[in-house]
């Protein structure tokens, strides 16, 4: 049989080729895209709206609504606020401005004397988001309350009945935050883990606290908290907020946290009751103990009176509290908006404040006695108290052993009595202080209620417990410190031995009054913790005595940090003594004192019995975090003279007894007199003209460690130096000698100088210098210009011109920078402005260098730095000039955010920052200038880390902008409508 071919279905033969469908769909799809791609959006620009207001400006003034359109023309006023001072007079001295040549002493100068100069916006409230509206109505009353069936009280019988016989008894569910209690571990924010919670009553009657980790509490708990073993709850805001506690019998504890105060309170209400019904029940269980025996229905019965009588009034009072929590919960229906509950405005516009003074904790240390085992009565006659038998001088000062430094200037002390103190001659005196009119004259005070100071304040920024408080005492010159020390190291009180000390101090007073001598020291801690509490209780060690190898600084510190090794402690040699010094806080109305220039408080009364009290600068960190912008003129120099290596010279037969003078000069001429600017000693005058450095007997190496303070001229040069003096001091006081042997005290053994002004900078940190064997007239142009040859007047130097003198200075100056980068570019600007050619290569090398300047300066400079930066924005003649300004303001900007510092931006730009006087021939607008060239810097081809961050802090600028808008408009008398509509229209956006 043939095989028949099969026959093609007609269906089938009616299709074309395979895949035409899919083809099909394709090709619509893509003429569907293609004409979707063609079809582009229209782009709307936003209506211009200045445009809008200068071509229908006829219409819209004719509108009787064009307030609504219009921003108010008294919308923003200039005012300038006095700046607030805790002085009683400007801490700027009379003829600084004068005196200052330097543009950045002279723009420092101004910085601190100008007042606050602030832009005033009438409508400011309305310039913000709609629920920020202040609204002049009456406050939204609450909802009247509404008593419905369920809020009504139902019958006592019935009420106590049907709680009864409620299943669970009081309960409650919700979540809350639950603590590790884990004694190993404290508790911690990071400790406390969300749970719900159910609280259910059990059969038995007593309450369980379940927790789970969801609400699918029909699931087995996690834990449970029994109520039966809780002895409280008590609300614990230590660790986390809203917190509560409940302490359990076993002395163990259970603390978790709410979301919110209502519901802290809610569930602390909830489980006292609880507790109370616990403890009810628990009383009657007690009594009916004690009661006579009875069969068990009848205990059953009394339980259950017992309960229907307490039950009741648990009911009574929970709906109370419910009702009362209904009545106060309730609003106005408009503000229960869930959008303006969940906003908060309150951080949105910080509170800024002007600048100001800012101190670390403040510590009031009173001076009350120093005594000694040797006492007698010092005078001729033998009338008079029982005292030391010879002058004593303390000087206080703060290390801190954590960071290896001294933290405070020294705060010198007399506690001697008024027959000691005139041991030393009159003539000693003179020597020391000096005479002749001060450079600085102290004003609005007397001044010799600032002789003898017994009180100071000083400040720590940093506290925390190894911080000492540091007590070094010195006597007059006799011998070594050893022998001298020996007769106060014997615990027997000898007469003879009081008397045999007071005829030898007698005799060193007259001869040798002007001269120290180190002789004993003594410390204690501050601080009980980090916070800054003060150990109040805490008193000085024993008195030590001074080891003359051990003085300087450094081994202070060494000495400090063996303070609490007993063992290390017991092998340091005492004398029998006792220093009594108390510390306190300072309370804010503090009294009666002047600051480290001596200039007084607002709370000062100016008499001769004022007890003065000192503060004492502190040497805070040069970190950006714990510096503030300089607010007062300060300018102190702090001189540490250190070592003086004289055992291989040659040049002199005896310098073994070697007396250092410190001295400030302006002049290196042979007549010139030091400049009376040094801070005197207690007993003195307030200013000096020379100081010196306590004696080391029989060293040829002495080390010191005085601290010698200056107050600086306004304004320095390049003649102004440190002369040091040395001196070979006799101490032979043998009675035999004639008197032409007595007047031979001191002997001159060496000068050596260091110029204060090197590349235009005060000369800071240590320094090593050559001793000379003479001085001759001009010696500051001494200058070596080859090997062997030289320029200026002929030098004889000591040991071959080596350097042998080891100082050390510190500066504290707020119109005078350390900074190389800031100087140099003030130095250039003020060439710029004395008439020199500004080349904007120039300007652009030394703009760019102030972003390598250090922190600490940019912060402690702020409001002078701005200033001139936006002062050179305004006269740029170049773009590039113009735009790295912008750069340096942006890098600051930054750098203030970084540190989280930028309330002082805040403060600048609304207080500080005055528009230069705008000039149309000279010089340009700041908010001009600044636009131009934050749009350069926006461009997609800038750098995009600076562009990111002006984005980022943006807010700096646009307020510049907008107050140096408003102040040249009102200055200039420029307040037209589109002026006005422009600036309010970016003041809102």
């Amino acid at each position: 049989m043939a095989l028949v071919a099969p026959e093609t279905r007609k269906f089938t033969r009616a299709l074309s080729k395979p895949g035409t469908a899919a083809e099909l769909r394709q090709s619509v799809s893509e003429v569907v895209r293609g004409s979707v791609l063609l079809a582009k959006p229209k782009l709307i620009e936003p209506i211009d709206y200045e445009n809008v207001i200068v071509q229908r400006k006829t219409q819209i003034l004719n509108d009787a609504l064009r307030e609504m359109l219009l921003f108010p023309y008294d919308d923003f006023q200039t005012a300038l606020l006095k700046r607030q001072s805790r002085y009683i007079r400007s801490t700027v001295p009379e003829n600084a401005e004068k005196e200052a040549q330097s543009l950045f002493v002279t723009e420092c100068i101004k910085t601190y004397n100008s007042d606050w100069h602030v832009v005033n916006y009438r409508y400011e409230d309305y310039s913000g988001e709609f629920r920020q509206l202040p609204n002049k109505g009456t406050k939204s009353e609450k909802l009247p309350v509404h008593l419905y069936e369920v809020d009504e009280e139902a019958d006592k019988d019935e009420d106590a009945a049907s709680l009864g016989s409620q299943k669970g008894g009081i309960t409650k569910q919700g979540w809350l935050y639950k603590g590790n209690m884990n004694s190993a571990i404290s508790v911690t924010m990071r400790s406390f883990k969300r749970r719900f919670f159910h609280l259910i009553q059990l059969g038995d009657g007593s309450y369980n606290l379940n927790f789970y980790k969801d609400e699918k509490i029909s699931k087995e708990p996690k834990g449970s908290i029994f109520l039966d073993s809780c002895m409280g709850v008590v609300q614990n805001n230590k660790v986390r907020r809203f917190a509560f506690e409940l302490k359990m019998q076993d002395k163990s504890s259970y603390l978790l946290a709410a979301d919110s105060e209502l519901e802290m309170e809610e569930w602390i209400n909830t489980l006292n009751k609880i507790l109370q019904l616990n403890f009810e029940a628990a009383m009657q269980e007690k009594r009916n103990g004690e009661s006579h025996e009875d069969d068990e229905q009848s205990k059953m019965e009394s339980s259950s009176s017992s309960f229907d009588n307490y039950y009741p009034e648990i009911a009574k009072s929970t709906r109370e509290a419910e009702i009362k929590l209904k009545s106060e919960s309730r609003v106005k229906l408009f503000t229960l908006d869930p959008d303006a509950q969940k906003l908060d405005f309150s951080g949105i516009e910080p509170d800024v404040k002007p600048f100001e003074e800012k101190f670390g904790k403040k510590i009031l240390v009173k001076c009350n006695d120093l005594s000694f085992n040797l006492q007698s009565c010092v005078a001729e006659n033998e009338e008079g108290p029982t005292t030391n038998v010879e002058p004593f001088f303390v000087t206080l000062s703060l290390f801190d052993i954590k960071n290896n430094r001294k933290i405070s200037a020294d705060f010198h002390v007399d506690l001697n009595h008024a027959s000691v103190r005139h041991m030393i001659s009159n003539a000693s005196q003179q020597m020391m202080n000096g005479s002749g009119d001060s450079l600085h004259r102290i004003q609005d005070i007397h001044e010799t209620v600032l002789q003898y100071p017994k009180q100071g304040i000083f400040s720590v920024t940093c506290p925390h417990t190894d911080i000492f408080l540091v007590a070094r005492i010195e006597k007059v010159l006799q011998g070594s410190i050893t022998h001298c020390a020996e007769p106060y190291m014997k615990s027997s009180d000898s007469s003879k031995v009081a008397q045999k000390v007071l005829k030898n101090a007698k005799q060193a007073c007259q001869r040798l009054g002007q001269y120290r001598m180190p002789f004993a020291w003594a410390a204690r801690t501050l601080f009980k913790d980090a916070s800054g509490t003060l150990d109040k209780n805490g008193r000085f060690s024993p008195l030590f005595r001074q080891d003359s190898n051990k003085l300087s600084n450094e081994d202070m510190l060494k000495l400090l940090a063996d303070f609490r090794k007993p063992e290390k402690m017991a092998k340091l040699p005492v004398i029998l003594g006792n220093l009594d010094v108390t510390i306190d806080n300072v309370s804010p109305d503090f009294p009666n004192y002047v600051n480290s220039s001596y200039i007084p408080m607002k709370q000062f009364e100016t008499s001769t019995k004022t007890l003065i009290t000192f503060e004492i600068e502190e040497f805070v960190p040069c970190i950006p975090k714990h510096t503030q912008p300089f607010t007062i003129y300060n300018n102190h120099l702090y001189v540490y003279p250190k070592h003086l290596k004289y055992d291989s010279q040659k040049s002199f037969a005896k310098a073994r007894n070697i007396a250092v003078c410190i001295e400030f000069k302006d002049s290196d001429e042979e007549d010139s007199l030091p400049l009376k600017c040094i801070y005197g000693r207690p007993g003195g005058p307030v200013f000096t003209r020379s100081a010196f450095a306590a004696v080391l007997h029989h060293h040829q190496n002495p080390e010191f460690y005085d601290e010698i303070k200056i107050e600086l001229p306004t304004q320095l040069h390049e003649k102004h130096h440190l002369l040091f003096t040395f001196y070979h001091v006799s101490c032979d006081n043998s009675s035999k000698g004639s008197t032409k042997k007595k007047d031979v005290v001191e002997t001159q053994v060496g000068y050596s100088w260091l110029p204060l002004i090197k590349d235009g900078r005060v000369v800071t940190n240590e320094q090593h210098i050559p001793v000379s064997a003479n001085l001759p007239s001009g010696y500051l142009s001494y200058q070596e210009v080859a090997v062997g040859k030289h320029s200026g007047p002929e030098i004889k130097w000591v040991d071959g011109g080596k350097q042998l003198l080891k100082i050390s200075t510190h500066l504290v100056s707020t119109v005078y920078t350390q900074d190389q980068h800031l100087h140099n570019f003030f130095q250039y600007c003020q060439k710029t402005e004395s008439g020199a050619r500004a080349l904007g290569a120039d300007l652009v090398k030394y703009l760019k260098s102030l972003h390598a300047m250090e922190g600490h300066v940019m912060i402690a400079f702020l409001p002078t730095v701005l200033n001139q930066l936006f002062r050179v924005l305004t006269r740029a003649t170049q773009e590039e000039v113009a735009v790295n300004v912008t750069r340096v303001i942006i890098h600051i900007v930054a750098q203030c955010h970084e540190e989280g510092l930028d309330s002082y931006l805040r403060s600048y730009v609304k207080y500080a920052y005055k528009a230069e006087p705008y000039v149309a021939s000279e010089y340009k607008t700041v908010h001009e200038e600044l636009a131009k060239s934050m749009t350069t810097i926006l461009k997609p081809s800038a750098d995009f880390l600076t562009s990111n961050k002006l984005l980022k802090y943006s807010w700096f600028f646009f307020e510049v902008l907008i107050k140096s808008m408003a102040q040249h408009l009102i200055e200039n008398s420029k307040v037209k409508l589109e002026e006005l509509n422009h600036i309010a229209r970016l003041t809102v956006t």
